[in-house]
């Protein structure tokens, strides 16, 4: 444990959901499931239209090492296998299937048995499972190091991103899930002191955690602050083991593995039974939404009958986001679907939804302390307006996480974050030339 934390601001918590027992989405007519929900390259299709395919069935191999194959969320016919659009601007190809109505599994499926740590890493792989709290790194790829060098392994039930709740009901309704997948790692990571941080304001989660893992050995639960960013990797590191990832560098370089609690529960689930990734929990909140709960959604269901079968909307949504206000990405339509990392789907009407017009600078230094990293968002906005890559590389953009504490506590509402994200490109443009 770090003996002080890193600096982190007051959000409004909203968790409007904390006592919504998750409800299973089972009356969908159709999915269509992204090659791409993860960082890395694509998965290739293995289906064509007209294709019967069963749930858990493989419907997109990797497309390299740092990959991950897709798996068929329901049972049914494979209707198109074509590219589509992604809310992050991108595209790739992908599986629309038509359910049968029968939710039948894949009679393939089955447990998968560990001899060694190859055995694991591609029980791992097999299983489709990406970070699920956050950008999707395929976690595999995150395991297959040289477990002598894992001093730390970090289990991230912090969730500081205001309305969500859906990690925190995974602690507290999968913990037999959690203690399979933490057992899992201390085999193969046996010399790793596992640490499981949560946010103290999630009593009960801390309690059903403690319980279940009184006699996993070297492992402890750690209260956080509730206060925004605990969750960030970086932070989370800082934290609980006074350790800071330099700029360029991964969690591994200072002896660390993070998987976020949804991901640990996910892999413990697979061990037992087989069952690769195909379903979700997701927080369904905001102010535009009728009945917030948390559900759990086929993957490749979209945006639109996920609210529908939960109850629906009071009004047509201003915004909305995947994820959280604070981090989350806006999508341009309903008809995206719900993807392996999406662990919250908020509705805003209008009014909340109206984004302040920005202001000149008034030079008070608010960002400045707000910063979990100690960077100087007002400097690093100014040098990516001025396309200067030699001084955002001295002001460490690279290190920024995007976490938005800078433009939160901003007076003069400035597009902090968006600067920040731009300045990347334009360092990561020069070098590339």
């Amino acid at each position: 444990m770090a003996a002080k934390f890193l600096q982190s601001i007051p959000v409004p918590h909203h968790k409007n959901t904390q006592g919504s027992f998750p409800i299973r989405l089972t009356d969908v007519k159709s999915v269509t499931i992204p090659m791409s929900m993860h960082i890395g390259a694509p998965a290739k299709p293995v289906v064509k239209p007209g294709d019967h395919v069963k749930i858990g069935q493989l419907i997109g191999e990797p497309g390299g090492f740092v990959s991950a194959p897709v798996h068929a969320s329901i049972s049914g016919t494979v209707k198109k296998v074509e590219p589509m659009l992604l809310s992050n601007g991108g595209s790739c190809m992908a599986v629309t299937i038509e359910s049968d109505g029968l939710n039948e599994f894949d009679e393939n499926l089955k447990p998968p048995v560990l001899t060694d740590m190859d055995s694991f890493i591609q029980a791992v792989r097999d299983s489709g499972a990406v970070g699920l709290g956050g950008a999707g790194f395929p976690t595999s790829v995150k395991l297959k190091v040289d477990p002598d060098k894992v001093d730390y392994i970090l289990i991230n039930g912090a969730e500081c991103e205001p309305y969500i709740t859906s990690d925190s009901h995974t602690m507290i309704d999968n913990p037999d899930r959690m203690y399979a997948g933490l057992s899992a790692l201390k085999r193969f990571y046996p010399k790793a002191h596992i640490i499981i941080g949560i946010e103290n304001n999630k009593k009960k989660a801390i309690e059903v955690m403690r319980k279940y893992t009184d006699d996993v050995d070297n492992c402890d639960v750690v209260e956080l602050p509730s206060s925004y960013p605990q969750g960030g990797e970086k932070v989370l590191i800082y934290n609980t083991t006074g350790r800071m990832v330099p700029e360029g560098k991964l969690p591994f370089d200072v002896g660390c593995i993070v998987l976020n609690t949804t991901t640990l529960s996910f892999l413990g689930k697979y061990l037992l039974t087989g069952r690769p990734l195909t379903t979700k929990c997701v927080t369904i909140d905001g102010s535009a939404v009728k009945e917030p709960k948390n559900v759990i959604a086929y993957i490749g269901t979209s945006v639109r009958d996920v609210v529908e079968l939960a109850g629906g909307l009071k009004c047509e949504p201003g915004k909305v986001l995947y994820g959280g206000p604070m981090m989350g990405l806006a999508m341009p339509d309903m008809d995206q679907p719900v993807l392996k990392n999406t662990n919250a789907l908020l509705f805003f009407d209008e009014k909340d939804a109206k984004v302040p017009e920005p202001s000149a600078c008034i030079h008070c230094g608010r960002c400045v302390d707000a910063c979990p990293l100690k960077l100087m968002p007002t400097e690093l906005e100014q040098a990516c307006l001025a396309r200067d890559v030699d001084r955002l590389k001295k002001l460490k953009i690279n290190l920024c996480m995007e976490c938005g504490s800078c433009a939160f506590v901003c007076p003069a509402k400035r597009n902090l974050v968006e600067s920040h994200k731009l300045a990347k490109i334009i360092v990561r443009e020069a070098d590339t030339k």
